[in-house]
């Protein structure tokens, strides 16, 4: 009487340890294609763009920190010229009728004096 542990027979299917060892070395170092590993015209052109990448980026690295701070301060002296400009031809706006479908309130807002919104603005909106 032989003892079994599954369906099969130990001595039909057991693999030794060196015969396993043995069939991983071998699955592991067999080569798989049949193609040359790294075709020769792909590390020419692998150089090329990294060289481009690398003027490339130097170029835009020039452009970040002596091109665009002279914009940046050319642009915010207009934007300074323009609103002096303008603060001279600037008049006081005439009031506005009350109309009696203005300012409606049905109940006070629960901050400030309850009349006015949150972001009111007395320098802009009046009082």
């Amino acid at each position: 009487l032989q003892i079994m542990a599954s369906r099969f027979p130990l001595t039909r299917f057991s693999v030794t340890a060196a015969t396993a060892t043995r069939n991983r070395v071998a699955h592991i170092t067999r080569r798989n294609f049949a193609a040359e590993a790294v075709p020769e015209g792909f590390v020419a052109k692998r150089k090329g763009v990294e060289e481009h990448a690398k003027s490339s980026s130097d170029l835009w690295k020039k452009v970040s920190l002596y091109v665009c701070p002279i914009a940046l301060i050319a642009s915010s002296a207009n934007a300074l010229m323009i609103m002096k400009q303008h603060a001279q031809h600037h008049h006081e706006a005439e009031d506005h009728p009350p109309f009696a479908y203005q300012k409606l309130r049905s109940k006070p807002f629960c901050w400030g004096d309850g009349d006015h919104t949150l972001f009111h603005n007395t320098a802009v909106n009046g009082p």
